[in-house]
């Protein structure tokens, strides 16, 4: 019987990463390992297999399944707080503008001008459109009479991981859904 999985290409293969205790290593990005480091990893003892795609690698003295989802030997524990990037930004942002709410056109914005001695920080950066970024000017958005919906914060890398849920990425794999998305409601 035919599988979809056999007719894709070992480069279309990545295997989906969960930490020792089985939960991701990150949602967005969802981590990822190429199906060559994956292998590695597996001749390495560094992972565990948990589930394979139907497509198979070949060496002149072994077959292999390539592994679809692995899970590390041992727990790599997670930075609570996040680097200060401008995509933590927009994802801690819920990608949307905090004037507006458009999602098109993103920047960031100081919230306290730097002119006005604002610092490029967590509590003092947010995401915002274009437009409103230049609307707002070199003002306070109290100045600028362009209230916040959601005041800036540091957020913890759990908040971002949890704000990555509801971005999936545009193809996931069968085999990783239950490794993902472990408190939706199952179906009967």
């Amino acid at each position: 019987m035919f599988h979809p999985d056999l007719a894709r290409h070992p480069d279309s293969c990545p295997a989906l990463v969960l930490n020792a205790d089985y939960t991701p290593l990150s949602y967005y990005p969802l981590s990822l390992w190429p199906w060559q480091t994956a292998v590695k990893a597996v001749f390495l003892d560094r992972v565990t297999i948990v589930e394979n795609y139907e497509r198979e690698i070949h060496s002149p003295t072994r077959t292999m399944p390539i592994p679809s989802v692995i899970a590390l030997r041992q727990y790599v524990k997670p930075s609570q707080h996040p680097a200060f990037t401008r995509f933590n930004l927009f994802l801690r942002d819920r990608f949307s503008c905090q004037y507006c709410g458009s999602g098109k056109d993103l920047t960031f914005d100081h919230v306290v001008p730097r002119r006005l001695g604002g610092r490029t920080t967590w509590e003092n950066v947010t995401t915002a459109c274009a437009p409103c970024n230049l609307k707002k000017g070199g003002r306070t958005p109290q100045q600028a009479r362009m209230p916040i919906y959601r005041q800036p914060w540091r957020p913890t890398s759990w908040q971002l991981q949890d704000n990555g849920r509801a971005f999936p990425p545009g193809y996931l794999h069968t085999s990783w859904i239950d490794w993902l998305y472990w408190d939706v409601e199952l179906e009967g």
